[in-house]
């Protein structure tokens, strides 16, 4: 009688949840993803520049910086981008100006 009391077999939990259950996760889902846009979303800028993409481009940006050093990755965003680039460094918004 115990070991018939423990058998996970027995019980049927989909029998637990009530039936509005896949109806009420779809609107909170979408406000979910909208609420995940919203976050996300950031005005553009008129000064050139790596993107941010969702975060993505202040890792890449400060990677580069790390990898190639100032000097050499100021001169690839100066050739890419121009005189004056917007980069993130150590998660701050950073100006690069030169000729």
């Amino acid at each position: 009688m115990v070991l018939e009391t423990l058998n996970p077999t027995h019980y049927n939990i989909t029998s637990l949840l009530p039936d509005t259950m896949p109806v009420a996760t779809v609107p909170i889902l979408i406000l979910m993803c909208f609420l995940f846009l919203i976050w996300n979303h950031e005005e553009t800028s008129s000064i050139p520049g790596p993107g941010y993409c969702m975060g993505i481009g202040p890792l890449i940006s400060h990677g580069r910086f790390l990898w190639m050093g100032v000097g050499n990755a100021c001169n690839y965003y100066n050739k890419t981008y121009g005189e004056f680039v917007r980069v993130w460094i150590s998660g701050e918004e950073t100006f690069i100006i030169s000729k």
